[in-house]
C-alpha cells in the first residue's frame, strides 16, 4: 500500500534553518562509496543529519569518518575468499552488468527494499545511487519519501549522442555524427531488450506492494523525476538531449581527508629517493584479479628509466622486493590524493573516482579498462587529450611502455592535463550537490504550502 504522507519540511517551519535527514543508499566498490561519504560530510556540516546506507563491510570506514552508518543486505559484495574468482567471471564473460544485476542485486532485492523502508520511512530525503534504484525507488515510493538520483560517471544515462568507444574514430562532419547516433540507437534499443529480463524482480515486486507500473531501474526508471545529480566534472560530459531534463552536473564530489593523509615511512623514503614514479593500482576492486598487470608494468617503467610504485592490496604482503624488477616497490594502498600528484604518470583501471583523482592531480595517465563505466571513461580520457589507453589483454611491457613514453615525454600531455585540473581544482562537487539537495527541499516546502 502506497503511504502519500508529506514528509518535506516536517522538522520546522523555516526550511533553510531546519535540519533534516537525508538517507543516502550506495551500492559497490569503494569507488561507489567515496563520493556519497563527501556529500554526507557537507551535508553535516551544514547541520543536517546524514546517514548512508550500504553494505556492512563498509561499517568501519564509515563510522570511523564520523557519518552515521545504516546497514542495508547484502551484507557483502561478493565472498573475499572468491572476489577474485567471481571478478574473473565477470570481466571474461562479457556480461559484466548482467552478472552484477543478476547476482548481486536482483536475488537480494526483497532483502533490501525490507531493510531500506525501515530507513528511509525516518528520513526527510532518499539519496539514490543508481545501482540501488531498484530498492531505492520502491522504498521512496511507499513511503513517500522524496528522492533526488544520482549517477557516478556519464556513461550510466546512456545517450545515444554521447557513446564512448576506444575503437571508433570521432566522428567529424554532421553525416557521421548522424550515422554514430543512428547506429548508437540502435545499439542501445537492442541492449534494453535484452536487460528487460533484469529488471523483471523489480518489476513484480511493485506489482506486489500496490504501485503502478514504472520505468525500467535500469534506464530511466533508474532516474528521479525531479532532480538527477550527476556527480562527475562537466569536463568529462555535458548535458545531451537524452539526458533527463532535470539533471544538475556537479563536479567530482571529493572525500577529502579532515587531517592530512601520511604516507608509509617506507614510501615516504622511496619518493624521496628519486624522481617522480610511475604509479599502478587497480583501485578497490579489479585488484583482485591484476593478472600481469603489475609485473608487467614496472618492467615497462624501468625500461624508460623510471621508478614504480605497485599499488596492490593484500598481494603486496606476498611479494618480495628482490622478485621485483629495481626501482619498483609494492605497497597495499595509498591515498590517491596524497601520492598521485607525486606520480610522473598514473596507470590505472578507469574507474571513476581512480580516474577523477588522477584528473585532479594533473597527472597524465595510461588507462587499462576492465569492465562497467570504466571502457567509456578511459575513452573519454584519450578524446580530452590526458592519457592513453590498452585492452587489458595488451598489458605486456612493450604495450605499456610503447604507450608510457608519449605520456612521459610529449609536452602536450602535461600542458593538457595541468589546463583541465585547474579547471577540476576549482570546482566543488559535494558543496554543489547540496547546495541543489537544499534547493530542492526548499521548493518542495514552498509547493506543500501553496
Amino acid at each position: 500500500m502506497i503511504n502519500q504522507r508529506a514528509k518535506v519540511g516536517s522538522r520546522g517551519k523555516n526550511s533553510k534553518k531546519t535540519s533534516k535527514y537525508i538517507a543516502i543508499a550506495t551500492f559497490g566498490s569503494l569507488g561507489d562509496l567515496y563520493p556519497y561519504m563527501a556529500i554526507a560530510r557537507e551535508l553535516q556540516q551544514r547541520g543536517h543529519r546524514a546517514a548512508i546506507a550500504t553494505n556492512e563491510i563498509y561499517r568501519h570506514l564509515i563510522e570511523s569518518a564520523g557519518i552515521e552508518f545504516r546497514g542495508i543486505r547484502p551484507n557483502g559484495l561478493v565472498n573475499v575468499a572468491e572476489e577474485g574468482e567471481f571478478i574473473e567471471l565477470l570481466r571474461d564473460s562479457q556480461q559484466a552488468l548482467d552478472y552484477g544485476v543478476s547476482y548481486l542485486i536482483a536475488p537480494h532485492l526483497r532483502a533490501t527494499y525490507q531493510d531500506l523502508v525501515e530507513i528511509v520511512r525516518e528520513a526527510d530525503l532518499l539519496l539514490t545511487h543508481h545501482l540501488l534504484a531498484f530498492a531505492g525507488t520502491l522504498a521512496s515510493e511507499t513511503t513517500g519519501t522524496p528522492r533526488v538520483s544520482t549517477v557516478l560517471s556519464p556513461v550510466s544515462f546512456m545517450s545515444a549522442y554521447d557513446a564512448y568507444n576506444l575503437l571508433s574514430p570521432q566522428p567529424t562532419s554532421a553525416y557521421e555524427r548522424a550515422l554514430t547516433l543512428i547506429a548508437n540507437d540502435g545499439i542501445q534499443r537492442s541492449f534494453r531488450w535484452q536487460a528487460r529480463y533484469w529488471s523483471a524482480p523489480a518489476r513484480q515486486l511493485r506489482a506486489e506492494l500496490g504501485l503502478p507500473p514504472a520505468g525500467d531501474p535500469l534506464f530511466e526508471g533508474q532516474h528521479s523525476p525531479e532532480l538527477v545529480l550527476a556527480l562527475f566534472s562537466p569536463v568529462l560530459a555535458a548535458p545531451q538531449p537524452d539526458w533527463p531534463s532535470q539533471t544538475k552536473v556537479t563536479g567530482f564530489p571529493y572525500l577529502d581527508r579532515q587531517t592530512p593523509q601520511v604516507l608509509s615511512a617506507e614510501l615516504e623514503q622511496f619518493l624521496q629517493a628519486g624522481a617522480p614514479p610511475v604509479v599502478f593500482t587497480l583501485g578497490s576492486l579489479m585488484v583482485w584479479t591484476p593478472g600481469n598487470f603489475y609485473l608487467e608494468g614496472a618492467i615497462a617503467a624501468q625500461r624508460l628509466g623510471y621508478r614504480s610504485i605497485l599499488m596492490m592490496g593484500q598481494a603486496a604482503h606476498q611479494i618480495q622486493s628482490h622478485q621485483l624488477p629495481e626501482g619498483a616497490i609494492a605497497v597495499d594502498y595509498a591515498p590517491h590524493e596524497a601520492i598521485f600528484p607525486r606520480a610522473a604518470a598514473i596507470v590505472h583501471h578507469g574507474g571513476v573516482g581512480t580516474t577523477a583523482q588522477a584528473l585532479r592531480a594533473s597527472r597524465p595517465m595510461l588507462v587499462v579498462p576492465f569492465a562497467y563505466d570504466q571502457p567509456d571513461n578511459a575513452a573519454r580520457m584519450v578524446r580530452l587529450g590526458v592519457g592513453r589507453a590498452i585492452a587489458r589483454h595488451e598489458c605486456t611491457a612493450e604495450r605499456i611502455a610503447a604507450e608510457l613514453q608519449p605520456l612521459l615525454f610529449d609536452p602536450s600531455y602535461a600542458a593538457k592535463t595541468a589546463e583541465l585540473g585547474c579547471l577540476i581544482q576549482a570546482e566543488n562537487g559535494a558543496a554543489t550537490a547540496c547546495d541543489a539537495i537544499e534547493t530542492y527541499l526548499e521548493n518542495a516546502v514552498r509547493r506543500q504550502g501553496n
